[in-house]
């Protein structure tokens, strides 16, 4: 494949990129960062290619995974398998995860913090549920472990609670208790901590009040 550069030209579709040509045929596109070093008339050899288009993917895999960074902070297993869907090498894959590891972009400790955070504020569970998500997302035990160190189940549990009560609300103190610990049950909460805000709230009735008080 080794060949005289005889052109290179701005991809139609990405001004980011540039098409080479090798003796007036297509040979292989590469990101424009790549492709400044290049000269029309130069040689490049089969090892030289090589290197070119190694480079090329690192480079495309990259932008790929920052672009998925872009919407939330995502752990390292999660970046590993979206690179590895789009079939970038193993090589690539392991290349660009070390390279934002190293600035900070990939922090499964930062990540696991967000995480339980963001449950918390927004849709509340319990620490064992939490702990599920985090396993899926392939944090490892010790950094689950530290990341619900300080996760405040209880007043995650009342604030979903309260939340539920709201939207049961008008149905018999019976059929609402059943309900609520359903509810509760499978965002993840623990049964002895149901059982207490069940014991605490009868009714919505019951959670209205404390909510006034």
């Amino acid at each position: 494949m080794s060949g005289r550069i005889t052109a290179l030209e701005p991809q139609k579709h990405s001004s980011e990129r540039v098409n080479v040509y090798l003796d007036g045929e297509f040979a292989f596109g590469l990101a424009l960062s790549a492709a400044v070093s290049l000269h029309l008339g130069e040689t490049l050899t089969d090892p030289e290619i090589a290197a070119l288009k190694a480079t090329d993917e690192v480079e495309r895999a990259r932008e790929k995974a920052l672009n998925y960074l872009s919407y939330r902070p995502r752990s390292e297993a999660e970046v590993r398998r979206y690179l590895e869907e789009r079939e970038f090498s193993p090589q690539t894959v392991d290349e660009v995860i070390e390279r934002l590891c190293q600035v900070g972009l990939i922090d499964d400790d930062a990540f696991a913090r967000f995480w339980v955070e963001n449950r918390s504020r927004f849709r509340p569970r319990g620490e064992r549920a939490l702990a599920q998500e985090l396993r899926q997302h392939g944090i490892a035990p010790a950094v689950i472990t530290q990341a619900l160190g300080d996760y405040d189940a209880v007043a995650a549990a009342e604030t979903y609670a309260r939340e539920q009560a709201r939207r049961l609300a008008g149905l018999p103190p019976e059929q609402f208790r059943r309900r609520l610990a359903e509810r509760l049950a499978r965002r993840g909460f623990a049964y002895d901590l149901i059982e207490d805000l069940l014991t605490r709230y009868a009714s919505p009735d019951a959670i209205n009040l404390e909510i006034e008080e």
